[in-house]
């Protein structure tokens, strides 16, 4: 009988956790399960950090400043609407 307790406290738990998340959610606090976030700062944090422990990383990293600096310098008139 008490592992029915536990089992029902447990899923009552969950259940609560995963409301509060949507709630969260829902105030712009967190990306739960409908929106994404961009992993553009994150993604090249870990970037940093894998290329000083692995050294053969460092191109990629490389090669994406490259890219996002090819994209800032050239020469297209700016997309309407954009700032």
């Amino acid at each position: 009988m008490m592992a029915i307790v536990w089992v029902a406290v447990a899923a009552a738990t969950v259940y609560a956790l995963h409301r509060l998340g949507l709630w969260m959610e829902s105030r712009g606090w967190i990306y739960y399960r409908k929106k994404r976030g961009s992993s553009g700062g994150l993604g090249t944090a870990f970037l940093e950090v894998q290329s000083l422990l692995e050294p053969s990383a460092r191109h990629v990293l490389e090669v994406k400043r490259n890219e996002d600096a090819d994209d800032e310098d050239s020469g297209d008139p700016p997309k309407p609407g954009a700032l």
